[in-house]
């Protein structure tokens, strides 16, 4: 079983404010070989490309697409996401083009997945910081997504938004729009903290540009938090908290800091600038965000996320986490359609350049079969507030999760009822539960 050492906090999987795809799938991804006999070479999940098993049930299950935006002003030091500062472009990609990029993207993804279109239920804009692209581009892809595919009545569309990148003006403008939804990177309200993150905006900036979003229109907002930074308090983490309280968000996602291999915080913890994040003091922030929010009226729904209603969750993670199909735009994005997925190639340029010569910018791909599904359904299903049913376990998992009922990590009742559900506790060792239901 897990060991009964308290030892740290959830890992970064998604984060509603900082989120990516590379993120979910450096974590959940089970490093599968590469299969050619679907039909699908390397590189080329383009029209007519999708072997019929991905298309079984395509039109009637939801569906969610993801746009990436890699640009970024600057690089933060935390982050090792597939984003580019101007310097870093180079020829070929530049920001002023990347909306009909993206929409040539979408019109292959059309074509690829027609004649019998999935309605889309999500639109999610992430990045990098989508909204360094003037408003009225994210508000043309948008457009292109309705003019291509059929929407669901109530879509939900979420942009990420660094608070320092928005405006009064530009939050109406993308509301008018049609979008629903915006997540504001905010990390911490300290001004020291936002320092060694290397984040631009002042700790006032969140909250206020979160009071900007509901006064466009915006029905649903979400704040990210960072805890664990290096020279962050237990005052600071309260004072985070706190602001966070005293805005009008209705969705908070925190997150543990990472110290990512190639990033400037790794190498700033390696030469002994900065100490690494201690996991006892990572446990104690989560579990003070934890009771601090749930005291505010937000319920966790997701190891890592709170929401207010279960209107506030975010929809588009909610397909991520069901293992749904979605289809990834951008470069690097990842997309997932019936157990197949495939990813783009990184650069911007090399995207830019295989869709303007009609082109797939997928670099490559991997069919599941049914035991790596099965896998990952628990892998992403534990971290839900309603858990997973037991009969998704195997036979050696099932008898293992009667023992972390015993060791008070999965919730007795619930196991009683047939579900395996994550305590309290349970929560702050999610990976290590999932690791020994799985193995």
């Amino acid at each position: 079983m897990p060991s009964n050492r308290r030892s740290g906090a959830p890992d970064k999987a998604f984060a509603t404010g900082g989120d990516g795809q590379a993120a979910h799938w450096e974590q959940m991804n089970t490093v599968l070989p590469l299969l050619n006999d679907t039909g699908l070479p390397p590189g080329s999940p383009g029209p007519d490309r999708l072997p019929d098993s991905a298309r079984e049930g395509l039109a009637t299950t939801p569906f969610g697409l993801y746009v990436h935006v890699p640009f970024c002003a600057t690089r933060c030091g935390y982050c090792d996401f597939n984003t580019y500062t101007s310097d870093e472009l180079g020829p070929g990609a530049n920001r002023s083009e990347y909306a009909g990029t993206a929409i040539a993207e979408l019109e292959l993804a059309a074509r690829t997945l027609g004649p019998d279109l999935p309605t889309v239920s999500t639109v999610f804009v992430g990045g990098g910081t989508p909204t360094l692209l003037p408003a009225d581009d994210l508000v043309a892809v948008l457009a292109g997504v309705r003019e291509l595919f059929p929407v669901a009545p109530g879509v939900e569309v979420t942009t990420e938004a660094n608070p320092e990148t928005v405006s009064p003006a530009s939050l109406s403008r993308l509301r008018e729009g049609g979008f629903t939804r915006v997540s504001l990177g905010m990390q911490s309200a300290a001004p020291h903290v936002l320092a060694a993150l290397d984040r631009r905006h002042t700790p006032g900036r969140a909250v206020e540009a979160a009071h900007e979003a509901r006064a466009a229109g915006f029905e649903h907002v979400n704040l990210d938090l960072i805890y664990g930074t290096p020279g962050e308090s237990d005052a600071d983490w309260a004072a985070s908290l706190d602001a966070v309280l005293a805005s009008p968000v209705d969705h908070v996602s925190a997150y543990a800091l990472i110290v990512e291999e190639g990033t400037r915080l790794a190498r700033r913890v390696r030469r002994g600038e900065l100490p690494m994040p201690d996991d006892d003091v990572l446990a104690d922030r989560y579990e003070q965000a934890d009771a601090t929010l749930r005291t505010a009226g937000f319920e966790w729904y997701e190891v890592s996320n709170w929401a207010t209603s279960d209107a506030a969750r975010c929809r588009h993670n909610e397909l991520y986490w069901a293992n749904a199909n979605w289809w990834g735009v951008g470069p690097g994005a990842h997309s997932h359609v019936g157990g197949l997925r495939w990813w783009n190639v990184k650069h911007p340029a090399a995207y830019a350049d295989r869709l303007a010569l009609g082109q797939s910018p997928a670099q490559d791909a991997e069919l599941l079969d049914e035991i790596d599904r099965a896998l990952e359904a628990v892998m992403l299903g534990l971290r839900l507030r309603d858990g997973l049913p037991l009969t998704a376990l195997t036979d050696t998992g099932r008898s293992r999760a009667a023992g972390a009922v015993a060791d008070g990590l999965l919730d007795a009742a619930a196991h009683a009822a047939g579900r395996a559900v994550l305590t309290d506790r349970g929560r702050l060792l999610a990976d290590a539960v999932v690791r020994d239901l799985t193995d």
